[in-house]
Formats: C-alpha cells, structure tokens, sequence
C-alpha cells in the first residue's frame, strides 16, 4: 500500500499553503516587518508542519506498524523502533 492513502491531495494542498506561508516569512524579513510578526508567522507554520507530521504518522502507524505488527518476527520489531524513534523526533521538536 502507498504512504498517506487516504489524504494525499489535502496534505499536499496543505503543504503548498505552509510553502506559502514559508514564502511570507521570507518577506517580511526582507521588508524588516516587526519581530513579533515574524515570529508569530513562524509559529504557525511550525504548527502547521507539525499537523501534516501528525498525519503522516498516524498513517504510518495504522498501516506499515499494523501490517508488520501482525506478520509478527524481526520486521514488526523494527517498524515499531522506527514509530518510536519517530515520535521521540516529534516530541523533541
């Protein structure tokens, strides 16, 4: 099964959106805008990435960990380390 099956079009509209925002953040630093405003800006596309990091993730976990969870063996152990390193990375950021 492909990655992300069922949301594919909304986290790629998403992520053009958060590039957009990117775009902004860009600019307003070209242009001196105030500090708060920058950083309230890159608030909400940390926010944002973080959203679609969630998605991906939840995904992840309802597909590739359950599909390895139920074929058991050394496959599943790594899928499982690899979710947990994930989250870990996540929590961290």
């Amino acid at each position: 099964m492909p990655p992300i099956h069922d949301e594919r079009s909304a986290l790629i509209t998403r992520l053009h959106r958060i590039e957009g925002q990117i775009h902004a953040i860009a600019r307003m630093i070209e242009q001196d805008a105030y500090c708060i405003d920058v950083l309230t800006q890159i608030s909400a596309a940390s926010g944002a990435l973080q959203s679609v990091a969630l998605i991906v993730l939840e995904d992840h976990l309802r597909h590739c960990v359950a599909e390895a969870a139920a074929g058991g063996g050394p496959v599943s152990d790594v899928k499982l380390q690899e979710a947990s390193q994930a989250i870990a990375r996540l929590v961290r950021s």
